[in-house]
């Protein structure tokens, strides 16, 4: 049976926008920029290493203790870079400020294929559409940067919400501001716990995008993987 679904809630990186280059040779290139000769492989290393800590110790950036979203990400930034062997305070300061502001335009960010498509089909099908990301406040601006913002009625990133997904707060939130219940909700993401699960907690439909070559997860059923975001109007329509 068709599902009578009014609200579509989606994910967006790596199922609506993805890096247009692995962060390292983003850093690297900023750091050569200004005189700094450092390794994009190290980099990105470094940035997980970081990226990872910082998340552990200030979840969701930092906003229970007191951290602004920028402050945690300048402090990512300057560590990725200690990391790999960079000791120039005044560089390090200057090359943060400078990628923190970098990753909130089009410049680093890159529409993935058939997404634009399928948003505009589905806004022309009538759903009502919102973002649910584990994102920062620079979000709506990446995303009218990328011209898909005004496919959303709302954009709900964690750091507005106040709760990381997997949490069901946040999508709670999502169905309030789309002011339907979740059986009436589908979620669409790329990852299997925060996404793909997650959703389906509080109630909502979920689709799982799933590209050629990523692990298969065996609890999701063959009709809720998108193996690309094109295939989501006929898996709602069937």
């Amino acid at each position: 049976a068709m599902l009578r679904l009014r609200l579509l809630t989606w994910d967006v990186k790596d199922t609506l926008l993805r890096l247009r280059l692995p962060v390292g040779q983003s850093y690297a290139a900023e750091a050569r920029a200004r005189g700094l000769q450092v390794q994009p492989e190290a980099l990105t290393r470094a940035f997980g290493e970081a990226y990872g800590a910082q998340s552990r110790r200030f979840p969701n950036y930092g906003l229970g203790q007191g951290l602004s979203s920028r402050q945690w990400w300048v402090d990512v930034v300057r560590q990725t870079f200690v990391l790999s062997g960079v000791r120039d305070d005044a560089a390090l300061t200057a090359l943060a400020e400078k990628l923190y502001r970098d990753f909130c335009s089009s410049r680093n960010w890159e529409v993935l294929p058939g997404a634009s498509e399928t948003l505009s089909q589905c806004c022309q099908r009538g759903f009502r559409m919102g973002v649910v990301s584990n994102f920062d406040n620079r979000l709506e601006n990446v995303l009218a940067q990328c011209n898909l913002r005004h496919h959303f009625e709302f954009v709900l990133t964690s750091e507005a919400a106040g709760f990381e997904k997997p949490d069901g707060r946040i999508f709670q939130e999502a169905l309030r501001l789309g002011g339907v219940p979740p059986e009436q909700a589908a979620h669409v993401g790329d990852d299997y716990s925060r996404d793909y699960r997650a959703a389906r907690a509080v109630g909502m439909h979920s689709f799982l995008l799933r590209g050629a070559g990523q692990g298969q997860e065996p609890e999701v059923p063959p009709e809720h993987v998108l193996p690309t975001l094109s295939h989501l109007l006929a898996r709602i329509e069937k």
